[in-house]
């Protein structure tokens, strides 16, 4: 038996993920429109053997003076054209099911799919900002538990439509004059709660069965969507225990969807800076702090607490509670900030925003390829994570940091691939073909 091996995604937030990068001499923020410069880096992370390249999405983001944060491309489109130059790195690319129908998205994917010779993968969200609303037309974002409702619907539904034509339905026999076998054919006649669809999709069954299902959620809604429909789970903890805990309680829920603990892969973000020495990776990872604008600063703290900082100095306390906060949403992103500024006794708000500034309440390793592949290692080998969503601090240099010196470390230790084992997503990452399989109406 082959030994286990982590999977890797490389989590593409350019020009990093640091959210000053864009200030660091170091980084091209005039080419984050530029395919050119998505080229460059798919290129790198498929050098590093990379399983995937994740794209996160959102619509409506504050427009800011001091960020670049609200300007970008929509992902599927970026994927779409990596499709064409890379070979087997897998293509995540994250789509809403609260401001989406099925069908659109299904064809969307499959065509990716097919493109890519089976590397695609949608990472589901229902979205978190009341700020979306409005591009759609609506007064109000639908409540946390009515967006998973709706999200478990949309996924059965975008199933049935990837599933509607078997790849052999199409016969293409031109002596016989005899294109389709339409025994092979299983029109979708969904009626439930929040989507009535009847019809086929109209490209049949991709390569690796239909694109890898990713998602992000760690509510007990997440959790449960997760369970019942998931492939991949990007998750985020800052502790052994805590990722344990989260790992354990997920592949818990699966055997009641008649899936095995191997049908899930869970894979925490986890934010690297890395050089030769210690001392050099500390004295990379604090430059970056230097380049954050105070008031930047109070923005992407208020992101995580849906709350307005602004009007606070950078040297105040941290407040303990905010007004207006969602009461129906359990923000475990904001409890997961809380944790840290109390574990890791932050006082200020400056101190909070600048630990977190790179890794957004994912973990950080600063270190030696050593240092860094052993805190890897202990993860992966203690039940706390399958892989993980890497997260470089700037690109293209932090990434290249990263294959160069942490993928070999890696691989030495035989943890991590040396070549790709397959061409589709799905055998890179050791999941099943899905069967052809007609999924149960959703009740209601």
């Amino acid at each position: 038996m082959s030994k286990r091996q982590l999977k890797l995604g490389a989590f593409f937030n350019v020009p990093g993920h640091h959210f000053a990068s864009w200030r660091h001499p170091s980084t091209q923020p005039e080419r984050t429109l530029d395919l050119d410069y998505f080229v460059e880096l798919a290129k790198i992370a498929e050098r590093g053997k990379f399983d995937t390249i994740f794209f996160a999405d959102g619509f409506g983001q504050e427009l800011e003076e001091y960020s670049p944060s609200g300007i970008k491309l929509d992902p599927i489109i970026i994927q779409s054209a990596l499709a064409a130059v890379t070979k087997k790195i897998g293509l995540v690319a994250t789509v809403t099911t609260s401001y989406n129908e099925p069908f659109q998205l299904a064809r969307k994917f499959i065509g990716l799919d097919h493109l890519s010779k089976g590397r695609a993968a949608w990472n589901v969200v229902t979205s978190n900002s009341e700020r979306e609303a409005p591009l759609f037309g609506r007064d109000k974002h639908l409540a946390h538990a009515e967006r998973y409702e709706r999200a478990e619907e949309f996924v059965d539904v975008v199933k049935k439509l990837w599933l509607s034509i078997d790849k052999d339905a199409l016969v293409i026999d031109k002596e016989s004059g005899r294109y389709l076998d339409l025994s092979k054919v299983q029109p979708v006649n969904h009626e439930g709660k929040w989507f009535k669809v009847r019809g086929t999709l109209d490209a049949p069954t991709s390569p690796q069965g239909h694109p890898v299902i990713v998602q992000a959620g760690s509510s007990e809604a997440g959790k449960e969507l997760a369970a019942r429909t998931a492939d991949v789970v990007f998750t985020a903890w800052q502790t052994l225990e805590e990722a344990q805990a989260f790992y354990r309680d997920l592949k818990g829920r699966l055997a009641k969807y008649g899936r095995n603990p191997e049908d899930l892969l869970i894979m925490p973000g986890v934010y690297i800076t890395v050089a030769k020495t210690e001392e050099e990776a500390v004295a990379k990872r604090k430059e970056l702090d230097q380049y954050i604008h105070p008031k930047a600063g109070l923005k992407y703290l208020s992101h995580f607490f849906g709350a307005d900082l602004t009007r606070y100095h950078i040297d105040d306390p941290l407040p303990e509670h905010f007004d207006g906060e969602d009461k129906t949403n359990p923000r475990i992103r904001a409890n997961i900030v809380r944790n840290i500024a109390k574990r890791e006794n932050l006082k200020t708000i400056r101190e909070l925003y600048e630990f977190i500034a790179g890794a957004r309440g994912h973990r950080e390793i600063v270190g030696t390829p050593e240092q860094i592949a052993d805190q890897l290692q202990e993860w992966f080998e203690q039940g706390a994570a399958d892989g993980f969503n890497v997260m470089a601090p700037t690109f293209p240099d932090g990434l290249n940091d990263i294959v160069d010196l942490v993928i070999p470390e890696l691989q030495r230790r035989g943890l991590f691939r040396t070549e790709y084992e397959g061409t589709t997503l799905r055998e890179n990452l050791g999941l099943k073909n899905p069967a052809r399989t007609v999924i149960e109406n959703v009740k209601g």
